[in-house]
């Protein structure tokens, strides 16, 4: 069963990026979803989030990507349920999730350029959050 529209929260639109950038490539790799509880489990933004709208969600977004012009759809969602302040944030979250496995491909690629689009993010600190998630996937 996926959400109603009306009722996508803040922290919702945050997980419904992060699904979005797994799905992207159509393979959902089991380091992306590590990536998406990771992230869900320990950051402050998700302090009072009921976990488990994490499935519903992601049915969600797996529903509207079936759809035509469902990703604009999925943007205008995430637009409407997320603050401003936050889209920075968001960005941050889909790049952790497009690098948890260590390969970027061009499905991952357009859809972070698309998502920067969307959310307005500025070049700059486009790079500068884009080189912090490939840092903190490096591996030895």
């Amino acid at each position: 069963m996926s959400i109603p529209i009306s009722s996508f929260s803040p922290e919702d639109a945050l997980v419904a990026l992060m699904v979005t950038v797994s799905f992207s490539d159509e393979t959902v790799r089991t380091a992306e979803l590590m990536a998406i509880d990771r992230q869900v489990g320990h950051l402050p933004v998700f302090a009072n989030y009921d976990y488990d709208r994490i499935r519903e969600v992601a049915q969600t977004v797996i529903a509207l990507l079936e759809e035509e012009d469902g990703l604009d759809a999925l943007f205008g969602l995430i637009r409407d349920a997320l603050p401003e302040r936050l889209f920075e944030t968001a960005y941050a979250m889909a790049c952790d999730v497009a690098a948890a496995d260590g390969k970027l491909g061009q499905p991952e690629l357009r859809m972070l350029e698309e998502i920067r689009h969307e959310l307005n993010i500025d070049r700059l600190h486009a790079a500068a959050i884009e080189r912090g998630a490939r840092a903190r996937h490096l591996t030895i």
